[in-house]
């Protein structure tokens, strides 16, 4: 016996979808499972995803839209190699700590995207790479940033940033903007800037 799905079943497949993919990989979740999860019959999923792999695409499209919707919304007006890429840095990781598991699906399961949609996403992330490397490349322009190659340092960064995702705790030492703040000097001391402020 099923329960009566959710008014908005969509978002209620995407949420378990996402929670069941990211703690056991996509691979291992079966359109079953994801529908008992939910609460509805299993050829219910089709009515709003024709399949498995299609609920994959939408997932990582619709985090890596919100994080370019995001970066733009917090790069408005900011002026400068310096600033942009502090703000870019704030805005990434302060992001990807509130959505854990978004990332995890978006950088873990490229694998099990077909051919298409892997080229799809691809570009998608490429565009958000592209950000931070066109401001890494004009503050070296600019004589600001002691860099050898803007592509490599941008996927460093990108990396290191990424990164917190997967050791941030809540109840950890320090709380977010102490978190936020210390990925900011990281990042603004690995282009060549002195960072005075504590």
């Amino acid at each position: 016996m099923y329960a009566m799905p959710a008014p908005d079943t969509k978002s209620a497949i995407r949420r378990e979808a996402l929670r069941l993919f990211s703690e056991r990989g996509f691979a291992a979740v079966s359109m079953r499972e994801l529908a008992e999860a939910v609460g509805m019959h299993q050829g219910g999923i089709y009515n709003h995803f024709p399949s498995k792999q299609a609920l994959l695409v939408d997932l990582m499209a619709t985090h890596i839209n919100a994080l370019l919707e995001a970066h733009e919304a917090a790069m408005e007006e900011v002026q400068g190699p310096e600033a942009q890429l502090r703000a870019f840095v704030q805005n990434h990781v302060s992001y990807h700590l509130d959505y854990p598991k978004d990332v995890f699906l978006a950088y873990m399961e490229l694998r099990s995207l077909d051919a298409v949609n892997r080229k799809d996403i691809v570009a998608l992330r490429n565009r958000y790479e592209q950000s931070l490397r066109t401001i890494l490349e004009e503050g070296r322009s600019r004589g600001l940033f002691r860099i050898d190659d803007a592509a490599v340092h941008a996927r460093m960064l990108l990396s290191m940033l990424t990164g917190a995702t997967t050791w941030y705790r809540d109840d950890g030492r320090l709380d977010r903007d102490a978190i936020v703040a210390c990925h900011v000097r990281g990042a603004m001391q690995s282009v060549g800037l002195e960072v005075t402020e504590p």
